[in-house]
């Protein structure tokens, strides 16, 4: 769930070109307060080129913990940080040269693959047997293609998140009651996340029939609705905002040596012309559910359309991919 992590980024740089050095303090306060994943990518030599094609173009894979979440089965514990076993959320965005737009992928985190050096396993069980660079090393893997920058975020953060921005909507498709003690009732049609009800909107998948694909769904949601909020005028041109969203995010976040403030703010500049619409979410497409051969419920993974993504990112098509097949937009 890190694609606010690059608006955050954009905020930065946009509401400090009109306060000034204002842009110090907020790029010191990210750089203090964020954590550094110390190893985050694999080997040299076991990694993917970069084609001609795909010069100028970024790859950055965006990982979600939940540290509040229950261990639901063996070697499937809580993750507050990125070192530790679970990744709830994994999404891969790519910018592309053009900084035209942008596209995020989520991958379902039961996706059956090949993990190397263990053989095969759901995605999500990479972090847990070789950390940060394994888990890149798998992406790299099913799509032959480089990823250059990894970010984490605790789903805790979203919290913070949506107070500094005063709350944000979202379309609900599918009313249901989240779980848990806390648990609250969510209507459908338009309504207002902030702070734990951020949370319990994100984490939720077993009020609905088909679980995670839902949650995906209901995160991919959330996350556009905070980009249009992050993208509006009054917040652009509030730096106490800015501040707070800065402020409120930086310590749930994590991310590669060298995605700091000032690389992101770069990154910022560039995309200056990019818009909420300009944003397309999509989910990997796959088979549907399945068991594997030691009797997990797994995602089956779809090999044909995973070569046509991989394609794509590798040519610096995958705009045009998603023209072509709309059905599997969000």
């Amino acid at each position: 769930m890190r694609t606010t992590l690059l608006i955050v980024g954009s905020l930065v740089v946009v509401a400090a070109l009109a306060a000034g050095g204002y842009l110090f303090s907020l790029a010191q306060s990210f750089n203090q307060n964020t954590q550094t994943i110390e190893t985050a990518f694999p080997a040299e030599e076991s990694r993917p080129t970069v084609a001609p094609e795909a010069e100028g173009a970024l790859n950055i894979l965006l990982l979600g913990s939940d540290s509040r979440a229950t261990a639901e089965g063996p070697g499937d514990v809580a993750a507050a940080d990125p070192s530790d076993s679970r990744s709830d959320t994994m999404m891969l965005m790519h910018i592309p040269a053009d900084r035209q737009d942008i596209q995020v992928m989520s991958i379902m985190r039961d996706t059956w693959t090949e993990i190397p050096g263990h053989g095969e396993a759901k995605i999500n069980a990479a972090m847990g047997l070789g950390g940060v660079p394994l888990v890149v090393q798998t992406v790299e893997g099913l799509f032959g293609v480089r990823v250059d920058h990894v970010a984490s975020i605790d789903f805790e953060g979203f919290k913070g998140l949506t107070d500094a921005l005063g709350g944000v909507e979202v379309d609900n498709p599918i009313a249901f009651q989240s779980g848990g003690s806390d648990g609250e009732y969510f209507a459908a049609g338009p309504i207002t996340l902030q702070g734990e009800s951020a949370l319990n909107f994100v984490r939720e998948r077993y009020a609905f029939s088909d679980g995670d694909y839902q949650r995906v769904k209901n995160q991919q949601l959330f996350v556009k609705s905070v980009i249009g909020k992050l993208l509006t005028a009054d917040t652009l041109t509030d730096p106490q905002k800015v501040y707070r969203v800065v402020d409120q995010m930086a310590p749930f976040v994590s991310v590669d040596d060298s995605l700091d403030a000032g690389e992101l703010g770069s990154l910022a500049v560039s995309l200056r012309g990019v818009r909420s619409s300009d944003i397309d979410f999509f989910t990997l497409p796959n088979l549907g559910t399945g068991t594997s051969g030691d009797g997990q419920s797994i995602i089956v993974k779809d090999d044909a359309a995973i070569a046509q993504v991989g394609e794509a990112l590798q040519d610096d098509s995958l705009a045009d991919y998603l023209t072509a097949n709309p059905e599997i937009g969000s």
